[in-house]
């Protein structure tokens, strides 16, 4: 006090100072309780409620696949939009087709409307290396799926390819387990995409890395298919004339080895050959490894990824982060699914009557008053 007053602080002085700071203190705190008056919601929980939902409500998500009209990309864009909508947040697909040009040109258009968070399939590891880059750098977060770029984003989600590879390998080696020698080898042929995507790059890498570990299976050959099941199919009934005695084969998306399991059926040696394929899971691969198509398939739950994407976008959308400040990787947990279980694995597609109701419904889900979010 002593101090005080030898710099001439009088105790009138004093209170003159410090009780507008008191008032302006009382103020925020009236301020902060007002924020917080939601009927029926109220403390910590209304203060995350509502930052979440500033956070969220209006912002907007582009998706943009490499097309839409498959079981895989369908399954996506629509649980995309249900959470979207339920969300209150903007929602867009660009829908390229198969073109990859047009895919770079829509991902070029969506940076000058700039949406907040933008979701990606690449179809190769080159294409949209600049693009991502240049989205980041106008404040939009990105965010890859399945396949992942040359250039790195905000996050990627998606299969970790090296582990389903593996995974492949392991599932012919436990089929052919003490029936073979590198004498008399498992005849494999490996079924490919499009040659520089990364879900073929990366897959191959693990693939040939279990193999080595594997001496009974010898690969006898391999092809890029751009994943058309037409090409599938007329490259797998080649290989059965040059290779009639073959074993297995390892295919790398279901809608397009369906080609591959057609061309076997053709040949009438589904008994001798055995399938492994992988996909997101919906009916079209649980029917076909029901009927016997594919003996093994790997399922990442294309639904279950669907609303990843959206945990992922929220996330960032909350963490105060600008885009290109982290890079962030979620794989999808991966099942295997055979006759046993088939039933209850998959995802119905395309959507039902019913599916598509919620659909609509989820405009209507409850929420709290916009006037709270703009206090």
């Amino acid at each position: 006090m002593k101090i005080l007053k030898d710099i001439g602080f009088t105790r009138k002085r004093m209170a003159i100072f410090i009780l507008p700071i008191v008032f302006v203190l009382w103020s925020g705190v009236g301020m902060a309780g007002d924020k917080i008056r939601i009927p029926g919601l109220s403390g910590t929980s209304a203060e995350l409620h509502l930052y979440s939902d500033k956070c969220l409500r209006g912002k907007k998500i582009a998706f943009v696949p490499v097309a839409l009209g498959s079981a895989l990309m369908g399954t996506w864009n629509y649980n995309l939009e249900r959470e979207a909508r339920i969300l209150d947040m903007k929602y867009e697909v660009r829908d390229p087709g198969w073109n990859s040009q047009a895919q770079a040109q829509a991902v070029a258009a969506l940076i000058s409307e700039h949406p907040d968070v933008m979701i990606i399939q690449n179809p190769n590891v080159e294409l949209l290396a600049r693009l991502i880059k240049k989205a980041q750098d106008a404040g939009i977060f990105v965010i890859q799926i399945n396949m992942v770029s040359n250039q790195k984003s905000d996050a990627f989600l998606g299969v970790d390819l090296y582990a389903m590879g593996l995974l492949h390998v392991q599932s012919i080696a436990e089929q052919f387990k003490g029936k073979r020698t590198p004498e008399n080898p498992v005849k494999l042929c490996i079924v490919q995409g499009e040659q520089t995507a990364a879900f073929v790059v990366e897959q191959l890498e693990s693939i040939y890395a279990g193999l080595k570990n594997h001496p009974e299976i010898k690969l006898v050959s391999t092809q890029a298919c751009d994943w058309d099941p037409n090409k599938e199919h007329d490259y797998m009934a080649t290989v059965l004339q040059q290779h009639p005695d073959l074993d297995a084969v390892i295919g790398m998306w279901d809608v397009s080895d369906m080609g591959v399991a057609q061309a076997i059926k053709e040949a009438g040696k589904e008994e001798q050959i055995y399938v492994s394929s992988s996909g997101g899971g919906t009916s079209l691969a649980c029917n076909a490894v029901s009927e016997g198509l594919f003996d093994n398939y790997i399922n990442y739950h294309c639904a279950q990824q669907a609303h990843g994407l959206m945990l992922v976008a929220r996330l960032l959308l909350q963490s105060g982060l600008k885009p290109g400040q982290v890079q962030m990787a979620f794989y999808s947990p991966m099942t295997r699914t055979t006759k046993e279980n088939a039933a209850y694995e998959c995802t119905p597609y395309p959507p039902t009557k019913a599916m598509e109701a919620g659909l609509e419904a989820a405009k209507n889900y409850p929420r709290i008053s916009l006037k709270y979010l703009n206090k």
